[in-house]
């Protein structure tokens, strides 16, 4: 993501960065926008797979930059993929219901990209956390949503390639290159999905309707923390699988998004007396389980409903949207599980409960459309 501005007092959990002389192509980036030099004193690093440094440069520009990935043979695939987006977002009017951090450049051979910090802000996984991430954010958020699949893509040079996710490959077995860099845990999360034939079935035909729905520019990596709050404005960050997708991929991830933190809340630990917390319950009882799961469920709906409302404010949807989106949102759970499971050597109650109503979602998006509030448009026939 692209954190806020350190100066700006925001809360994020920041770390020591990579000395930016191990990586020459950040100050051959900052030299050819004439930028300085980065000063070390308020120099800081945030949590990704990505190596990247926020701070102030000796111009007194506040900036931050990171790395993406890079081929082999030198190519990026995920800086091709944000360049395009760059492209495609000259073309939003002022005053668009999308906004994103201002694009300074980028350092094609090193994969470096600079972006000008956004002052006073947080992310929009934390505001989630905090309960901030309320319901009209969350229509600003599917209106922002709406308007980035509304772009026309003509000239801006999209992929056109298949999303990664899920790998159609992997639900019958591993390739050895991929297991050998999984944890346990994501062992087995993903043989719950292996084992489970519905599942797999489930995971094809959302492909298959994927590949015949119509395709918009889409984010394709939509989280709570690609979402950044500042200045009373949501803005939509972190651009590395854009293309041209399914758009029922995005509202699918925005809906599994609070489905999963509905799940952990489930376990999470509960206020004791005062300075006290309970433990978290991963002893709980099927009843209280059922309790807490339906208290999560009908707390988050409103904010489900109100993204969606948003999303159809600025955009009609094609027949069958949100039946995809809902098999998405059961994918988002998996892919969830998955990841969270990363530092683990077995699933945790958090992690199977998860997978549970992903599995719901994916085998009966039908019925959790009205579930989960995923009303047709007004005068829709659908």
């Amino acid at each position: 993501m692209t954190p806020p501005d350190p100066a700006g007092g925001a809360a994020l959990l920041r770390y020591r960065p990579t000395d930016p002389a191990a990586a020459p192509a950040v100050q051959e980036l900052l030299d050819e926008l004439g930028l300085g030099r980065l000063e070390p004193e308020d120099l800081a690093g945030y949590g990704g797979r990505n190596d990247n440094w926020a701070g102030r440069t000796s111009t007194g520009a506040r900036v931050f930059l990171k790395t993406v990935a890079r081929a082999p043979d030198g190519t990026s695939g995920e800086l091709d993929r944000a360049l395009s987006f760059e492209t495609l977002a000259l073309r939003l009017p002022p005053g668009s219901d999308l906004r994103v951090p201002e694009h300074l450049g980028s350092h094609r051979p090193g994969a470096v990209s600079a972006y000008r910090l956004l002052p006073g802000a947080r992310s929009g996984a934390e505001a989630a956390l905090d309960g901030d991430f309320d319901e009209d954010l969350c229509r600003t958020a599917g209106r922002a949503v709406a308007t980035l699949h509304g772009l026309d893509p003509r000239g801006a040079g999209l992929d056109e390639g298949e999303p990664p996710l899920p790998p159609l490959d992997w639900l019958e077995a591993f390739p050895w290159s991929a297991l050998r860099d999984r944890s346990m845990g994501q062992i087995a999360a993903w043989k719950l999905v292996q084992d489970d034939p519905e599942v797999v079935a489930a995971l094809r035909g959302l492909r298959e309707r994927e590949r015949a729905a119509p395709r918009t520019p889409a984010h394709c990596d939509l989280r709570f923390d690609q979402f950044v709050l500042a200045e009373g404005q949501l803005y939509l960050c972190d651009w590395e699988e854009f293309r041209l997708a399914d758009p029922a991929r995005d509202v699918g991830a925005f809906v599994g998004e609070w489905l999963f933190h509905a799940t952990c809340a489930v376990f999470a630990p509960t206020g004791g007396g005062e300075g006290s917390q309970e433990p978290a319950g991963f002893d709980l009882s099927h009843q209280e389980v059922l309790r807490r799961g339906g208290e999560g469920l009908r707390r988050h709906l409103p904010r489900v409903e109100a993204f969606w409302q948003g999303y159809l404010e600025r955009r009609t949807p094609d027949p069958g949207f949100a039946e995809r989106a809902v098999g998405f949102a059961g994918w988002h759970l998996f892919d969830r599980l998955i990841a969270t499971a990363q530092a683990h050597a077995t699933l945790s109650p958090v992690a199977r409960a998860a997978a549970g109503i992903g599995r719901t979602l994916l085998t009966r998006p039908t019925g959790a459309v009205t579930t989960l509030r995923l009303h047709p448009p007004t005068g829709s026939t659908r």
